[in-house]
């Protein structure tokens, strides 16, 4: 008998089994992919790619009344209760200044490397009514993003969508003079190489499908941008602290996931060495993959507060 997945965040929609009729409603074509395993437990085989997107388009569709939502099938297919943590962790930063998490289009929050699928944006503004910018350097992700957003104009005065032309940079370009973030969120590419890459697929495939099958399979796909870059993960949030340094007066609070546990000393040092006023390791859980949350901050506690009313009052007059 399954049981409540209590790793998740206590706001996470995705706490309890699957009810699979339910999402099959939503989408029939999931129906195909359902069936019930060695442990008597109702599921689909996650290393088959065609599944896991069918049941992310009815998680979207059933929690989040996203309609529609399709990805080309080169691009990351995440896992919709592990994004939907990131969001609620969020929301945790931001009510410490209010006691509250606070809700509505006031809050603005900035997604790097939105990818495809706009998981993170959609599940912002559907939990939090939050406005949400996400950003990439593939125009062909922004375009994949923009058709989600085609389906659903209701979500198109909420979330905005901006071209890196960059990739030497993260914020620059994109965070415009006088423009505030109550906070940026990002999932670096986490891989190195190619290699890198595609051994870490074999291994997945390998846990999914408990087999000694060598092929690689890119089980929930991925687009070079969106897996790897020189250097990988520890490079690639090291340029992104670097460079918050010069909007530190903008974004309340950066974040960005680590997946690599050893990272965080480096990390956390290049951090204390800017002087950054505050920084939090925030641990996340999904079944046995465990990752981290990196949240810093360059605006004194105290001020934190009158900097989210501030916000506010600049998106009124707006």
């Amino acid at each position: 008998m399954s049981t409540e997945k209590s790793s998740l965040h206590t706001r996470n929609l995705h706490r309890n089994p699957y009810d699979f009729d339910q999402l099959i409603s939503c989408v029939p074509e999931l129906k195909q992919y359902v069936f019930v395993n060695a442990y008597q437990t109702v599921t689909i085989n996650f290393s088959i790619p065609q599944a896991v997107k069918l049941l992310n388009k009815a998680l979207l569709l059933h929690f989040y009344k996203v309609k529609n939502w399709d990805i080309p099938d080169t691009n990351l297919c995440p896992p919709i209760p592990g994004r939907a943590d990131y969001v609620h962790y969020i929301a945790d930063l931001l009510a410490e200044q209010h006691h509250e998490v606070p809700t509505g289009a006031s809050v603005k929050g900035l997604d790097i490397g939105v990818g495809a699928n706009l998981v993170y944006p959609l599940i912002s503004h559907r939990s939090y009514g939050w406005t949400m910018t996400g950003t990439d350097i593939s125009e062909d992700s922004l375009a994949s993003a923009q058709l989600i957003l085609d389906q659903n104009p209701d979500l198109s005065p909420a979330i905005q969508l901006k071209h890196q032309k960059n990739s030497e940079h993260i914020f620059k370009n994109i965070i415009t003079t006088g423009e505030r973030f109550a906070f940026s969120m990002c999932n670096p590419p986490f891989h190195d190489s190619q290699e890198s890459a595609m051994k870490g697929n074999i291994r997945k495939t390998k846990n999914l499908n408990r087999s000694r099958n060598q092929k690689p399979l890119l089980n929930f796909g991925g687009q070079q941008t969106e897996l790897w870059c020189e250097g990988g993960e520890l490079a690639f949030i090291t340029k992104m602290i670097n460079e918050s340094l010069l909007y530190s007066s903008q974004v309340l609070w950066f974040t960005c996931l680590v997946s690599k546990k050893d990272n965080l000393y480096k990390l956390s040092s290049l951090l204390k060495k800017i002087k950054v006023v505050e920084f939090k390791i925030i641990d996340m859980a999904q079944g046995q993959k465990i990752s981290r949350i990196l949240a810093w901050t360059f605006i004194p506690k105290q001020n934190r507060k009158d900097w989210l009313k501030i916000s506010e009052v600049n998106l009124r007059c707006n």
